[in-house]
């Protein structure tokens, strides 16, 4: 048995590559190194005097076979909690990121937490899910050129969110996103009533739609890339053939294959191997 492990780095110091190259044989990648090793590392124990990301593939994943690549929206695929932002604009902005802190920790019912939350922005315009789309969703550092060069390799894109899909509907006509899953927000002459119609995108419907996906493209789990930070992502990231935390909460760090603590987007791309024969 032969295990991969990516380093997420490509400059180490002499002592720390003739450290790893004592554990297997080292392979250069874009921006990153390849481990191959017979035996599993204590990823900690090279984690903290690296400090860079270290990950070894799951053994079930062939990175040539990724055909989905499926990711949570807030603080994963862009930099805020929309939810939050748009608390703000109420002055509740404190009160709404701390249940939302508990709920991606895991602390609290995430639909319960999502309700209570949407109830605090009730008569707030529309109009101010635009302003926040234009002036606070950043994408993450990467996302943009990951998100297309998963395209050019024909891997199927979808965000899947217990936020709105006001914002997934225009991150869509943006990125080269396939297909989105995400909760709607009530709205009635042009204010939200504090409500949420439809379907609550809770932990196990990430899982489902991911499910859904894999039939609808006629592939096995193990082909799916998940990405997320919180506690709503965990059945979603075990069921793919990679589940990774990208800068996670604790509990979401314990249950994915892989960490982005340290880096951004672009280590995606390094755990699928680029430009590994460049």
């Amino acid at each position: 048995m032969t295990y991969r492990t990516v380093i997420h780095q490509a400059n180490l110091p002499t002592g720390h590559r003739e450290r790893l190259s004592s554990l297997g044989e080292l392979q250069q990648g874009k921006g990153y190194l390849l481990l191959h090793h017979r035996e599993p590392l204590a990823l900690e124990d090279l984690r903290q005097p690296l400090g860079c990301d270290i990950n070894t593939l799951p053994l079930k994943f062939d990175p040539t076979q990724a055909r989905l690549f499926i990711t949570d929206l807030d603080s994963t695929l862009v930099a805020i909690e929309t939810i939050d932002e748009l608390a703000a604009m109420l002055n509740l902005r404190a009160q709404v990121s701390a249940i939302t802190e508990k709920a991606m920790a895991g602390e609290l019912d995430f639909a319960a937490a999502l309700k209570e939350r949407v109830a605090l922005l009730e008569g707030l315009p529309e109009s101010v899910l635009e302003q926040v789309f234009h002036e606070k969703m950043k994408l993450n550092p990467g996302a943009k050129e990951t998100l297309a060069w998963l395209k050019q390799r024909g891997v199927f894109i979808a965000v899947v969110s217990g936020g709105f899909t006001f914002f997934t509907d225009r991150l869509r006509q943006a990125l080269p996103i396939d297909d989105a899953h995400a909760c709607q927000l009530e709205i009635k002459q042009g204010r939200l009533t504090g409500r949420l119609t439809g379907t609550i995108v809770d932990k196990h419907v990430k899982a489902e739609f991911l499910q859904r996906l894999c039939h609808k493209l006629a592939i096995n789990p193990e082909q799916a890339v998940a990405m997320g930070d919180g506690a709503n992502d965990i059945p979603m990231l075990a069921m793919a053939g990679m589940g990774i935390a990208y800068h996670g909460h604790g509990i979401t760090r314990n249950h994915a294959d892989v960490l982005i603590d340290h880096g951004d987007w672009r280590d995606v791309r390094y755990l699928l191997l680029e430009g590994l024969n460049d």
